[in-house]
């Protein structure tokens, strides 16, 4: 192999790297950012969403770079580096899948039905934080370390439907 053809394939390589390693974090991002029991700050979270918000096009995008160098980069390489381009293909082309996907649902379902004991049977620590709703003589207390996993929770209180949200 010539010299021009070396620095050729590195910068083949490099590309192909580059265009890979976007692609994945275009679906890493946000899910890392976003993931239950931990602070988000609102510009991490505007970052998340606007990143999750362009993901499926540019993931796209970027499989189908990656693809063209590793068909360029294919013949010319070994063993090694044929199973680098693949396992790197499986990488981008599983991040454009799951880039479509909406897996905050995953993380974030909703609780359909609660399940209420008494306060004397709770075994919540005395400065654990909860949500509380009341309406007419009926109330409902719902921890807030639970809340923080499932966000969202169906119920009824004083025979009116809520959506109890955190």
């Amino acid at each position: 192999m010539y010299y021009s053809d070396q620095r050729s394939s590195r910068g083949l390589w490099a590309t192909f790297a580059v265009c890979a390693l976007l692609g994945a974090g275009l679906f890493f991002v946000p899910a890392f950012i976003i993931r239950p029991f931990r602070y988000q700050s609102p510009r991490a979270l505007w970052l998340a969403m606007a990143v999750h918000d362009r993901a499926p096009r540019w993931t796209l995008f970027a499989t189908l770079l990656c693809l063209v160098f590793a068909l360029l980069l294919w013949r010319n390489s070994r063993r090694w580096g044929r199973t680098v381009l693949t396992i790197a293909m499986l990488l981008v082309g599983f991040t454009a899948v799951m880039a479509r996907l909406n897996y905050f649902e995953w993380m974030f379902h909703p609780l359909d039905s609660a399940q209420f004991i008494g306060e004397a049977q709770s075994k919540l620590d005395a400065g654990e934080m909860i949500m509380a709703v009341r309406f007419g003589s009926d109330a409902r207390a719902y921890p807030i370390s639970e809340m923080a996993y499932h966000h969202v929770l169906n119920d009824w209180v004083g025979g009116v439907p809520v959506a109890v949200t955190y």
